[in-house]
C-alpha cells in the first residue's frame, strides 16, 4: 500500500496555479440535505455509483448522486449496522454512544463514509479513512456530503494521529491485510486506540468456515491474543476486540513474545513521515494506575481539562482562558460577518493552526465540523484536541494538504503566514494551496500581524477572493502577543473561460 502513502512532487512538478471547478459547477447542496444527495456536475465520476449499485452505495439520479446509506457489509442501511453494534456490546439504549463515553471514532476503508454520516446524529464523530485507490474519488464523495474523511492509508508512515485517540476503530469489508509485516497494521490501530477502546471487524474470515477463512481467522486471533485483546463480542459477521486497560496483561507475557513492547524512548505521539513499527505501545504509569485515559463522558470532555494537559505543561486555568479567549473571538467573528453568511453557509471548516482546539470548541452548538490542523514544527497538541472529542490532523504547511480541491467552506489561520515566513516557506504556495481547499463562495478567516495581512490583502484580486472582504483591528486579549488584524474574505464563483 505504500504507493497509495502521501508523495510530495519535487518543486519542478508544482504547479503555480488556481485550480478552475468543473464546467457546471453549482453551489454545494448544503447539509443536512447533503448527507444524502449532490450534484452530480461537482464530482462527475460515476463509476463507483455502477461497480457499488448492489451495495447501496450511491446511485446517480438525472443531475444528482443519491446515497442511501448503504455499505459492502450493511446494504440495508449504517444505522441499523450501528444499532447492530450497540447491541453487541449491551450498551444501555442500543447507542454506541454508550452515555457518551465513545464519541472518537476511526473507520478506515470507509468508502463514501455513510457510516461516519449515521454516527453524527449519536454524538460521535469519525475520522472517515481511504485512499484514493482503485475507487477513486471516495472521500471526495464523502467531503462534498458535508461527512469528516480524509485521504489515506494504513501503509508503511504512522498515520497523522497521536496515540490513544480514538474510542472506536471500524473495518468493514476493508481489504486491509492485518496479517503482513508481523501484524503492524494491527499494531497501529493499537497505538490509536484508547485504553479499554474498541475495534469493530465486519469480514468474512469472522464467519466463513472454508479453510483460507479459517486459516486467517485462526491467524489473526493468535495474533491479538498476543497483544492481550479480548473478544467483547462476536455474533455472525461480526467480531468486536476490546483494549486493555492497563499494563498488567502485558507484562505477565512470556518472555521474548511477539509482537514486543515498544521501546521507552519511543514517542507514540511523533507522527508526521514516521515508520509504523511493530511492537505495542505500553501505557504510561500514570495512565496505567488510572485504569483508563481519566476523560469524563461527552459533552462535558470539551470543556473539561483532560489529564494529558501535563505533557504540554499547560495548566488547568490556562486551558480555561484558552477556551474562553476562543469563544470571544469566534462570537466577534460571525458577528462581523452576519451581513454575508445564513445559517447554513458553513459545514466543512478548517482550522490551520488549531493550538488547543478553542476555535472548534466554540463552534460545537452549531451544525458544522471542524478539521483541526496542527503545524509540525508546533507543539504537540493534538492529543489534547482529541481527548476533548474533537478530530483533527497534523501537517506541514510548506506542503500540500491531503485532500481534493473544493472541499471546506470556512479556512481560519491564526498567525500562519507569519510562522511559515519565519520557517522560510512560500506565503504565495500556502495562498495558493487554500484556494485549492476552498470551495467557491466558501470564506476565510487569516488573523495575523498587520503587515502580513498588507501583504495577503495584495494578492485577493488575483486569488478572486474578491467577492467580499473586510479588514479590521483585532481587539487585544490574553492569546495576542502583538497587534494582530484580521482579514475576511469570500471567494468567488467563477468558471474560466477558454482564454484562461
Amino acid at each position: 500500500m505504500e504507493h497509495y502513502e502521501r508523495h510530495c512532487p519535487p518543486p519542478e512538478r508544482r504547479f503555480n496555479c488556481l485550480i478552475p471547478p468543473p464546467p457546471g459547477y453549482k453551489v454545494p447542496i448544503r447539509w443536512p440535505a447533503s448527507r444524502d444527495e449532490v450534484w452530480k456536475v461537482n464530482i462527475p465520476h460515476t463509476h463507483l455509483a455502477e461497480e457499488k449499485s448492489d451495495q447501496n452505495w450511491m446511485v446517480v439520479n438525472e443531475d444528482k448522486i443519491n446515497f442511501p446509506g448503504g455499505g459492502t457489509h450493511f446494504h440495508y442501511g449504517a444505522d441499523k449496522y450501528i444499532a447492530a453494534l450497540a447491541k453487541m456490546l449491551k450498551f444501555p439504549h442500543e447507542s454506541l454512544n454508550n452515555n457518551g463515553k465513545i464519541r472518537t471514532v476511526l473507520d478506515v476503508g470507509c468508502g463514501v463514509a455513510s457510516f461516519g454520516a449515521y454516527l453524527l446524529p449519536l454524538d460521535i464523530v469519525a475520522m472517515s479513512l481511504a485512499p484514493n485507490d482503485v475507487h477513486q474519488n471516495q472521500i471526495q464523495f464523502a467531503l462534498e456530503r458535508g461527512i469528516p474523511a480524509t485521504l489515506g492509508v494504513l501503509g508503511t508512515m504512522r498515520l497523522p494521529y497521536p496515540s490513544r485517540s480514538f474510542e472506536f476503530a471500524h473495518c468493514s469489508r476493508c481489504r486491509i491485510d492485518w496479517l503482513q509485516r508481523d501484524g503492524i497494521l494491527l499494531l497501529e490501530l493499537d497505538r490509536l486506540l484508547k485504553p479499554g477502546g474498541y475495534f469493530a471487524y465486519s469480514s468474512p474470515e469472522a464467519y466463513m468456515k472454508d479453510e483460507e477463512d479459517l486459516q486467517i481467522w485462526n491467524a489473526m486471533s493468535n495474533l491479538v491474543k498476543r497483544m492481550c485483546w479480548k473478544i467483547a463480542s462476536k455474533r455472525d459477521q461480526t467480531v468486536i476486540w476490546v483494549k486493555p486497560l492497563t499494563n498488567s496483561c502485558y507484562l505477565k507475557r512470556a518472555p521474548d513474545t511477539k509482537p514486543p513492547l515498544c521501546s521507552p524512548n519511543d514517542d507514540p505521539d511523533s507522527v508526521w513521515q514516521v515508520p509504523m513499527k511493530a511492537c505495542i505501545t505500553p501505557y504510561t504509569d500514570q495512565m496505567h494506575h488510572a485504569k483508563g485515559s481519566g476523560l469524563v463522558p461527552w459533552p462535558k470532555r470539551l470543556t473539561t481539562p483532560p489529564p494529558r494537559l501535563e505533557d504540554l505543561n499547560v495548566g488547568e486555568e490556562e486551558f480555561k482562558k484558552d477556551t474562553a479567549v476562543w469563544h470571544q473571538r469566534v462570537k466577534y467573528y460571525l458577528e462581523q460577518m452576519k451581513p454575508k453568511i445564513g445559517n447554513d453557509a458553513f459545514r466543512n471548516i478548517m482550522d490551520l493552526r488549531a493550538n488547543l482546539g478553542g476555535f472548534a470548541a466554540a463552534l460545537i452548538d452549531k451544525d458544522v465540523w471542524v478539521m483541526n490542523v496542527v503545524p509540525v514544527n508546533a507543539s504537540n497538541t493534538l492529543k489534547v484536541i482529541y481527548d476533548r472529542g474533537l478530530m483533527g490532523t497534523v501537517h506541514d504547511w510548506c506542503e500540500s494538504f491531503s485532500t481534493y480541491p473544493r472541499t471546506y467552506d470556512l479556512l481560519h489561520a491564526w498567525t500562519l503566514f507569519s510562522d511559515i515566513y519565519e520557517k522560510g516557506c512560500s506565503v504565495e504556495d500556502l495562498l495558493l494551496e487554500m484556494d485549492r481547499i476552498l470551495r467557491p463562495t466558501g470564506f476565510v478567516i487569516i488573523r495575523d500581524k498587520p503587515s502580513m495581512i498588507k501583504y495577503i490583502t495584495n494578492y485577493l484580486p488575483v486569488l478572486k477572493w474578491d467577492s467580499w472582504k473586510l479588514i479590521v483591528n483585532s481587539e487585544s486579549d490574553p492569546l495576542s502577543s502583538d497587534d494582530e488584524t484580521i482579514l475576511f474574505a469570500q471567494k468567488q464563483l467563477w468558471i474560466p473561460d477558454e482564454s484562461q
